[in-house]
């Protein structure tokens, strides 16, 4: 099971994900992503407390989003399980986001 919800305020984008992001969810939320790419948005924040997986196809969406919404955008990873922030630092991607 997976389930997001995307909450616009302001130039902040907050993002809910819960459950388990795999190869076979993470397009449907890469196209959420791809909507707020013309957007002007200082800062994207992946509330995370809830996600028990995430698969490279998760990551890669996470990459994108970042890419996409500019070098000047904050992408902030919140609230990891153990099993999602060491998936994420085994990649590299906290060099890439921060984690708060």
């Amino acid at each position: 099971m997976f389930d997001y919800a995307i909450k616009s305020h302001d130039k902040t984008v907050d993002v809910v994900l819960k459950g388990r992001l795999d190869a076979t969810k993470a397009p449907t939320l890469m196209e959420e992503m791809q909507n707020l790419a013309g957007d002007k948005v200082d800062e994207i924040v992946f509330q995370l407390e809830d996600l028990e997986y995430i698969a490279s196809a998760g990551l890669r969406v996470i990459i994108f989003t970042k890419q996409k919404i500019g070098p000047k955008a904050n992408v902030i990873m919140k609230n990891m399980t153990p099993q999602v922030k060491a998936v994420m630092e085994m990649t590299g991607l906290d060099n890439f986001v921060t984690f708060a």
